[in-house]
């Protein structure tokens, strides 16, 4: 069917301004598309209002089959011109609200609203970065925001990177990258396209055993298999141990095998832990291997001048993640891959006729293909560029230190209730803590269904995580602070609300 646009003349409208045959044809590129979008979107903007009015806390309560049985209802009805309204506000009664206090579990950030706005446009006008000629503007600033991201970094002008979906790929290409940059080193041969080493079951990637089972996973779909993955034990903290980094590379080099990579962490998932990023980058260099830092979560504190410097020696990785739809308030995705090397991209350069012909970039037409894992690719550094000249890094940077006064507020808190018990002082913006029943034998059962019974009445959203090793008495709960807006009284109450949850349970067994 053709196409139409609405705001052309050419329908009658109904009171909504749109027919149904318009609501379902609309295009949103041009002129006219735009006058197509606006009642749309104030539509929408009501149906969120309705739909938290109807959750009304951080999660919907009740069972997981009760919510899917009234997804599965209101999906099955039939369509037209309130599809988008109705469907709309299901979804925002059904959903996790990380702008509400009561939801502080995971790494998930209610986003800045100018950011959501900035996704919106660039949505409409539909870009994808994979050539030239479909994305002019956005080519060129996507490089430059990258270029501002590396200077945050503390890489030179060589620095190259991209923006991902988030750290598991931005890890996956920063051990391909390491992979193929090693290989070339230990053959002596230029590597025109990624390759293996000769023996994939002898190379290694060092990581301690709170990274991100993304490395895991990485070595997976690199060939190297998940046992290539050495685990470096932690401390206390859950920081990688550099002793024990020395020792395993050590034995790697006695048994003849090759170190890919060590991949240190730079704000663990858990804890926010943050691993000794210059012990880390002085011993992958003495053994010949790539140094990768997952600063996904942590990045962020390079906007704070409090928390910089926990990321001190950061500029000496090989390779970099960091993701600002954590601490950048960015909609998902935002992630961003960066290496301090532009040449280390060699393996990964493509040359597909209908996108990056060679003619059309020795006349200026550059292409950001040779830089992702993916084809079409959306702009995402759009929002993230709005963001920066909205709010300015300063700007950034005082969101970071109010989510980490919140998190000390919070460890506070724990600390001084009777029933609760603080794994270790925030370093970021989260903490690990448990509720200590009178029994310890059942602390695993106690601070695992208080978790869920919390979810069931829809009250609160706290994470839950395991501690290394082996055994009962590791399950913890976490409180992830991301909500710059949020009170520390707030967050109090958060805690004595995971006090009395505990409690309750603990009674039921």
């Amino acid at each position: 069917m053709t196409a139409t646009l609405a705001g052309d003349g050419s329908r009658s409208h109904g009171a909504s301004g749109m027919t149904t045959s318009t609501a379902a044809s609309a295009l949103s590129g041009g002129v006219s598309g735009a006058a197509a979008l606006e009642p749309l979107v104030r539509a929408v903007l009501d149906a969120l209002a309705e739909g938290a009015a109807r959750r009304g806390g951080p999660i919907p309560a009740g069972a997981p089959g009760e919510l899917f049985a009234r997804v599965a209802q209101a999906f099955a009805e039939p369509g037209g011109d309130d599809a988008l309204s109705r469907l709309t506000e299901l979804v925002a009664a059904g959903s996790a609200d990380p702008a509400d206090p009561g939801c502080a579990a995971h790494l998930h950030c209610p986003p800045l609203a100018v950011a959501v706005a900035a996704d919106l446009a660039i949505t409409a006008l539909n870009p994808s970065q994979d050539s030239w000629d479909q994305a002019p503007a956005t080519t060129a600033l996507e490089t430059l925001v990258l270029g501002e991201l590396a200077e945050l970094v503390g890489y030179p002008p060589t620095a190259a990177g991209v923006l991902t979906s988030g750290g598991t790929e931005s890890n996956l290409m920063g051990l391909m990258l390491a992979r193929d940059s090693v290989l070339r080193r230990a053959t002596g041969r230029r590597v025109e396209r990624s390759g293996l080493p000769a023996s994939p079951q002898q190379a290694r990637i060092f990581a301690s055993e709170a990274a991100h089972f993304s490395v895991r996973r990485a070595a997976a779909l690199l060939g190297l298999g998940e046992d290539a993955v050495v685990t470096v034990p932690v401390d206390h903290e859950l920081r990688m141990r550099p002793d024990e980094l020395a020792r395993a590379l050590r034995e790697c080099a006695g048994l003849g095998e090759l170190p890919l990579a060590v991949f240190a962490t730079a704000g663990t998932t858990d804890t926010g832990a943050i691993d000794p990023l210059g012990a880390c980058a002085d011993l992958a260099a003495e053994h010949g291997a790539w140094t990768h830092v997952d600063a996904a979560y942590g990045g962020g504190a390079l906007l704070s001048d409090r928390l910089a410097p926990l990321l001190a020696d950061i500029e000496r990785a090989d390779s970099v993640s960091l993701d600002w739809h954590k601490l950048g308030w960015q909609p998902a995705a935002a992630g961003v891959f960066l290496v301090r090397r532009a040449e280390s991209y060699a393996s990964l350069a493509r040359r597909a006729a209908y996108l990056n012909p060679a003619d059309d970039e020795e006349a200026g037409y550059s292409s950001l293909l040779g830089l992702s894992l993916r084809t079409t690719r959306r702009p995402d550094a759009f929002k993230i560029a709005v963001t920066l000249r909205t709010l300015g890094w300063d700007g950034l940077g005082r969101l970071v230190d109010a989510c980490h006064d919140l998190a000390r507020a919070g460890a506070a808190a724990v600390r001084a209730h009777p029933r609760l018990e603080l794994h270790a002082d925030p370093v970021l913006t989260a903490f690990l803590f448990r509720y200590a029943p009178a029994d310890p034998a059942l602390a695993d059962r106690v601070n695992a269904g208080l978790r869920r019974r919390l979810l069931r009445e829809g009250r609160a959203v706290v994470g839950r995580t395991e501690l290394p090793g082996e055994g009962p008495g590791r399950v913890r709960l976490k409180l992830t602070l991301l909500n710059p807006n949020t009170t520390a009284a707030e967050v109090e109450r958060l805690v004595h609300l995971v006090a009395a949850a505990g409690q309750a349970e603990e009674e039921t067994l």
